[in-house]
């Protein structure tokens, strides 16, 4: 079927006026129920025809706005519905259609927005219902401070399973503190804070006594520049003592020494302080002496290796006789720090002397160090002054300034935790450590490294008592050995491992 140009006009005319009668009854909006307001405004008018189209919505439903306006009646409609827009989503369609006599063109254009959405998710912990409040956790009563524990090892007994029971539990602060315990029951996961109590039940250490004090009369007398104490867990002891001390009158003077730490342990003393007029000066006694061949000849036995240890105390070694003497190997201080580092004036020479010999090596740095900050420096040191020579042995850690240890500030778990950190720096630049210290120093101040770290136990006696593991023994400090002059310190290695291939 053939039609005019007007007729066709007229036909869409129709068409546009039927679409937009459907509109004003409902038909074209999704979501009349988020209209804020509806305005209808009528005008005659005589234009051409537009449609426009926008919808904006929080749920994805349009909201329509129509404008419509017919030629032939000479009548513009306009229907418009406000809402309210979600500032994280908006969706816009426009389309316009423009009508004249002559043509017709159409023109559609559409915008989107990609929605931008944030997402707050709170979990809360479950909570028990009344159903579940038989479920039963006991802790123990009685934690000592530093107590290696995991949550199996904290709860004592209990009717559900716990998820989390290998976790450890912090026992480094005493009085009230709280672990989070996972674990299921009757089908359900829950999630719980348990409160334990941590406590210090362990008396201050005395680490020097000064039993027998003699003072010069008038001299200042400040007991705590006599003695030396420390505690496993308060870095600040307190040290008093009764009785009086007239520094003026000489006499003989008897007092108790008491040290209290911050749980109100103590450790008790008795001391005689001794005010005379001029001290006496004592006669220098040396020492008993052993030849190395001796050592060699009476503890020789598979796996075992017989060395030295030396420092500038030795003054110039000629270690071609030291090792024609039947030693295999020498530890060479390296240096020493207090507030500064010392490097031994004769470790540069002692060290190439000594390889030279074919004798093999290792390092001690005698170190007071008492923070993190100082123990990474001393290895920070320690390999500057190495220089990339390679060592035979363990470098050492020598710390030994016990006897008025309190100047420090530190508590005996402090002083562990660092040689723990010192062996941990050296294995990070590929380095091994071994610690050394006393009998005494290992039955009350040192941790039980058991296989974790090389001993090198100091106790001068011709066949030592302590039962724990140790990789090598310095049982002498008055040793002799051909090649120097005077006393030198003298050990046997037992764990041929500790060789660094």
């Amino acid at each position: 079927m053939e039609y005019t140009k007007g007729e066709i006009t007229l036909k869409k005319t129709y068409i546009i006026l039927l679409m937009s009668a459907l509109m004003l009854a409902g038909c074209g909006s999704s979501d009349s129920s988020s209209s804020n307001s509806d305005r209808t405004t009528t005008t005659t008018s005589s234009a051409t025809t537009t449609t426009t189209t926008t919808s904006s919505t929080e749920s994805d439903t349009p909201t329509t706005t129509t404008t419509t306006s017919t030629t032939n009646s000479e009548t513009t409609t306009t229907t418009s519905s406000e809402t309210t827009s979600s500032e994280t989503e908006t969706n816009t369609t426009t389309s316009e259609v423009t009508t004249t006599p002559s043509e017709t063109t159409t023109s559609t254009t559409t915008t989107t927005k990609k929605p931008t959405t944030t997402t707050t998710t709170t979990t809360k912990k479950p909570i028990l219902t009344e159903k579940d409040k038989n479920a039963k956790i006991e802790v123990k009563k009685n934690i000592e401070v530093y107590d290696e524990l995991t949550i199996n090892d904290l709860v004592t007994s209990t009717n559900v399973k716990i998820q989390n029971g290998k976790t450890s539990v912090n026992t480094s602060k005493t009085g009230k503190n709280s672990a989070v315990i996972k674990y299921t029951y009757n089908g359900k996961t829950y999630e719980h804070s348990i409160d334990y109590t941590v406590s210090d039940t362990t008396k201050p250490l005395l680490l020097n006594g000064a039993w027998n004090i003699t003072l010069e009369k008038g001299e200042s007398f400040v007991l705590d520049e006599w003695v030396g104490y420390v505690d496993n867990y308060d870095k600040e002891p307190v040290l008093t003592f009764t009785g009086k001390v007239d520094v003026n009158t000489v006499g003989t003077y008897p007092i108790t020494a008491t040290v209290t730490d911050s749980s109100g342990n103590k450790t008790s003393w008795d001391i005689t302080v001794e005010v005379v007029n001029e001290i006496p000066k004592g006669d220098y006694t040396p020492s008993e002496s052993m030849p190395f061949k001796e050592m060699v000849e009476n503890y020789s036995g598979d796996g075992i290796s017989f060395g030295i240890d030396v420092s500038k105390w030795q003054g110039d070694i000629d270690f071609e006789k030291v090792k024609a003497e039947g030693c295999s190997f020498v530890i060479i201080r390296i240096g020493s720090y207090y507030d500064d580092y010392t490097l031994d004036p004769y470790f540069e020479q002692n060290i190439k002397n000594a390889k030279a010999a074919g004798l093999k090596v290792g390092v001690y740095i005698y170190t007071t160090a008492n923070t993190t900050d100082e123990i990474k420096d001393n290895v920070k040191w320690i390999n500057k002054t190495l220089d990339g020579q390679k060592l035979d042995l363990p470098v050492v850690f020598d710390w030994e300034s016990f006897s008025n240890f309190q100047q420090y500030n530190m508590s005996i778990y402090d002083l562990n935790a660092l040689y723990e950190l010192f062996d941990d720096e050296l294995e990070a630049i590929g380095l091994d450590a071994m610690i050394y210290g006393s009998k005494n120093r290992f039955l009350n101040f040192w941790n039980d490294f058991s296989d974790e770290h090389p001993i090198w136990l100091a106790h001068y006696t011709a066949q030592t008592d302590y039962e724990g593991r140790y990789d090598m023994w310095q049982m002498s400090c008055t040793g002799r050995i051909d090649g120097i002059y005077g006393d030198v310190d003298m050990n046997i290695l037992y764990n041929q491992d500790l060789f660094i291939d």
